[in-house]
């Protein structure tokens, strides 16, 4: 059976549309915030709320197809890490018409795939994940494509934090939307008060985020 054709109907979204897209749902934190890479910013992007909405999801999943397309990256499936990761693939799949894999975590923490017909040897990639700052999910999901026997042609994030500090072996396209870096702070001295939320992973929810009142910075 054909695939069907590609669904690109919406407006291209500008880097300044997007981020007002997470201004309009509350999605932009401001304060200070120890990430767990060490970095110390004045802006948060909480992922859950802009991406709770199904009409921003479509808006941003498919302005990140859009970017996918314009820089060429011809894939066969698209594969997205848990948790959001998925619901930004499943979007990102639907525009470009393509199938979705999943990157799952076994016991031991690496990722996996529980449908192994749905990511096989031969194809080519695209891995997608939320918010890029280190690259961790990124690099666990193409190092997945590597031991199926597949290639990751691209990898595109709704958020880049990086910088530009990093790179891939694939072409990355992404909004990038970013804070700005602050000076250390003596963040210790907030364990156990209420203002302390112990770090779990890099930019994942707020209840896994150390905030920092500007005050000690």
């Amino acid at each position: 059976m054909a695939a069907p054709t590609s669904a690109l109907p919406d407006a291209p979204l500008t880097d300044a549309d997007a981020l007002a897209l997470f201004k309009a749902c509350g999605a932009l934190k401001t304060g200070h915030f120890v990430l767990t890479s060490g970095r110390h910013s004045d802006t948060y992007f909480e992922k859950f709320d802009v991406m709770r909405w199904p009409a921003h999801v479509a808006r941003l999943g498919g302005e990140l197809a859009r970017r996918a397309r314009a820089a060429g990256i011809d894939a066969d499936v698209v594969l997205g890490p848990t948790t959001l990761g998925i619901v930004l693939a499943y979007e990102i799949g639907r525009r470009l018409s393509l199938p979705v894999a999943y990157g799952e975590k076994d016991k031991d923490g690496a990722r996996m795939t529980r449908r192994p017909d749905h990511l096989a040897a031969g194809m080519r990639v695209l891995v997608v994940d939320d918010v890029l700052t280190t690259g961790g999910s990124i690099r666990e999901c193409m190092a997945l494509v590597d031991n199926v026997g597949a290639t990751t042609v691209g990898v595109g994030v709704l958020v880049d934090r990086s910088g530009g500090t990093l790179a891939f072996d694939a072409p990355l396209v992404s909004t990038r939307l970013n804070g700005k870096e602050i000076g250390p702070c003596p963040a210790a001295r907030y364990a156990g008060t209420a203002a302390w939320i112990s770090a779990h992973s890099v930019l994942r929810v707020v209840s896994s985020k150390t905030f920092c009142d500007r005050s000690g910075s």
